[in-house]
């Protein structure tokens, strides 16, 4: 897949105990719903669809995972901060 012109990212780290769960998964996909375009989550070399909560749990990211956040469109800059705000803050669990 070929990065697009304007699109924005930012790598994190996992660093609530539980991880990546279903719960935390679902959090990001209604963020990620919100973008006027493409919103992805990538650990190594696999990346899903951000808005899929099936697809983010498939990541398997366990407390320390580093992952990285992009939205294709500068416009979603809100929305990735938004994502990377509740990444870095645990999902509310510390």
């Amino acid at each position: 897949m070929q990065k697009k012109k304007n699109s924005l990212s930012k790598e994190l780290e996992i660093v609530n105990e539980l991880g990546l769960h279903a719960r935390s998964a679902s959090q990001i996909a209604l963020l990620a719903q919100k973008a006027t375009d493409r919103v992805w989550l990538q650990k190594g070399t696999a990346k899903v669809d951000a808005t899929s909560i099936l697809d983010i749990l498939t990541l398997g990211c366990p407390k320390g995972s580093k992952i990285i956040i992009s939205v294709e469109h500068y416009n979603d800059i809100n929305v990735l901060n938004n994502i990377a705000g509740l990444i870095e803050n645990g999902f509310g669990e510390l």
